[in-house]
């Protein structure tokens, strides 16, 4: 009987430190907390952010079912509204705030690529731990994912001024790490491989992210312990972006009494951007000072889902 208890006891404190471990949230921070520390290594790093990319987000996107799409109608009425929150409403606010704010021409760039990327894949778990609609939630980041490969180069290209850009050449990078690891995805989809990558999926996402942020914060460490005026002003827009414009979008879903599962799911949709695809992009398209944003992006979105999580949990 002790050995069995001893047994047990052991294996519960294994599934324990397993799960501290590799708890989402702990491997991003620790990224942050390694990049501020110790960043010789994000130099080298920086040559295969696009590669590790496109692997998180073929592999992220297997969580996206076609299933969900059925109704269509529904669907892509539902997808029009995502786009709506996430492009027309947050991009728009973003590169206002940013142009008025912002004087260094590259910080400003690093804006306009998070106002140009789609949403963090981040929303999907988020959905299930915030009691949001999954299935809405899922059908408005397959919307947003495919409408970025357009979206993204335009918005881009448009605000940067087109500064030593091929427009052409964004539509490839969009390709890349967004339609072809889709694509790819659905191939994953496949039994038996989804079983071997359904297991190993959530691991291999954060590990990789948690690469892509390392190399942000590392290569712009100086910003966080001594340009703190850059990284105040920053913080000031992306807190505002998310803490505000979540705070105003409650009051605007109440006043129309959109269902609490479905502004959940709209919410998310509208104030979470990807800080992986922001900080490669940034950091491919315009060099390391333009990842500075996406850099304060990865701890901010860290802190504002850690709030939405505990005011669930005080909500019961």
């Amino acid at each position: 009987m002790l050995c069995c208890l001893q047994g047990k006891t052991s294996a519960f404190m294994f599934s324990k430190i397993y799960q501290t471990v590799f708890n989402r949230n702990l491997i991003l921070i620790g990224a942050i907390i390694v990049g501020l520390i110790f960043s010789d290594f994000a130099n080298t790093l920086k040559d295969y952010n696009f590669y590790i990319l496109a692997v998180v987000m073929t592999l992220s996107t297997t969580g996206i079912s076609m299933k969900g799409m059925l109704p269509i109608s529904k669907s892509l009425k539902n997808m029009g509204v995502a786009i709506f929150l996430g492009y027309f409403v947050f991009s728009s606010l973003l590169i206002v705030l940013s142009w008025f704010l912002l004087d260094n021409k590259y910080l400003f760039y690093g804006m306009v690529i998070i106002a140009a990327s789609p949403p963090g894949v981040a929303v999907i778990p988020f959905t299930h731990i915030l009691k949001g609609d999954m299935n809405y939630t899922m059908v408005g980041t397959l919307g947003t994912y495919l409408a970025s490969v357009v979206l993204a180069p335009f918005i881009i290209a448009l605000f940067s001024g087109f500064e030593g850009l091929d427009s052409m050449q964004l539509v490839v990078i969009m390709i890349k790490v967004i339609l072809i690891p889709f694509l790819i995805s659905r191939l994953l989809l496949i039994q038996p491989i989804y079983a071997v990558v359904e297991k190993t999926r959530g691991h291999l996402v954060d590990v990789g992210f948690a690469l892509i942020i390392y190399t942000a914060v590392g290569l712009n460490r100086e910003v966080f312990f001594g340009n703190f005026e850059v990284l105040a002003l920053i913080s000031f827009i992306l807190l505002l972006m998310m803490f505000g414009l979540g705070t105003l979008y409650e009051w605007v879903a109440r006043r129309l009494k959109i269902a609490a599962p479905k502004s959940v799911s709209q919410k998310l949709l509208l104030t979470i951007k990807s800080s992986g695809f922001t900080a490669s992009a940034s950091m491919a398209i315009f060099g390391r000072e333009a990842a500075i944003p996406s850099a304060i992006l990865a701890v901010l979105v860290l802190v504002y889902l850690l709030y939405l999580t505990m005011r669930q949990t005080l909500k019961g």
